[in-house]
């Protein structure tokens, strides 16, 4: 065999291996790359493959259990845990779950701590005006002992003083009245008004400081006597004057617990 040959021979094996491995890099740079992560990981640990993917320990969240990630002050931290308490008391212990759309017969309209109940007919309409802000019994509050739990000096009643506007046309006629304080004494009929009026006055269109006005107290004993049976004739007596404190008191109680809520949503932000 000449030497050429021989040759030949010996470079044959090299060139029949190189052949399919060009093919095969020549292959492999034409097919998309297609691994993921976790095949390019998997000859690692696991636990080193997933350090970065884990999600860190919420060290930073407040201890307060309010989900925020600030840190608040210890003074924050307390209010926040005493506001989820008393929040829990207040709608566990609430008598009127769902406040009622009329009173007696009278719609009610809210705005804030504003309440308007009215009625129509034929061609008068009565509006009783109110505000419910500072008229919870604040002279049976202050005479408990503040140590006491609330259940010891029973329910805080709120009692507004209320205006009694009777519409005709542009001309009304308007009463402001109270609730008395304590116990009133009884008339020669037995009855016992749970209300008075501190106030009338008539004027037409609205209402203005320059309009005249008179005070309960120096009214004829026979005229307010008057007044009052106008008033009842009209829906307004202490049958309704107790429904309205009932809704009065359920509706404070709504805003308390509403801005107890807010108070704590504004102390857990940071």
């Amino acid at each position: 065999m000449s030497s050429l040959l021989k040759s030949v021979m010996r470079l044959a094996p090299l060139k029949s291996v190189a052949s399919p491995l060009r093919w095969s890099m020549a292959s492999s740079t034409s097919r998309p790359f297609t691994r993921s992560l976790w095949h390019m990981c998997s000859s690692r640990d696991e636990s080193s493959v997933l350090s970065g993917l884990k999600l860190k320990t919420p060290s930073s969240l407040c201890s307060c259990g309010c989900g925020s990630r600030h840190v608040h002050s210890k003074g924050e931290r307390e209010l926040i845990e005493f506001l989820s308490e008393e929040i829990a008391t207040e709608t566990k212990n609430r008598k009127v779950k769902t406040l009622p759309t009329e009173v007696e017969g009278f719609k009610v309209q809210t705005d804030g701590a504003d309440v308007v109940l009215s009625k129509s007919s034929g061609d008068e309409t009565i509006e009783i005006h109110f505000n419910i802000n500072h008229t919870v019994d604040n002279e049976s509050e202050a005479s408990v002992d503040p140590t006491m739990d609330k259940a010891e000096f029973g329910e805080l009643k709120s009692k507004p003083t209320f205006d009694v506007d009777l519409k005709r046309g542009t001309t009304t006629l308007s009463f402001t009245c109270s609730f008395f304080d304590g116990e009133q004494p009884q008339t020669e009929d037995g009855y016992n008004d749970i209300f008075g009026i501190d106030e009338i006055s008539l004027f037409d269109g609205a209402w203005d400081d320059k309009h005249y006005s008179v005070a309960g107290e120096i009214l004829d004993g026979c005229l307010y006597d008057l007044l009052m049976n106008l008033l009842d004739e009209k829906g307004v007596n202490n049958d309704f004057v107790e429904k309205l404190q009932e809704f009065a008191t359920s509706y404070e109680n709504h805003l308390y617990i509403n801005m107890l809520q807010n108070i704590q949503k504004f102390t857990s932000k940071k």
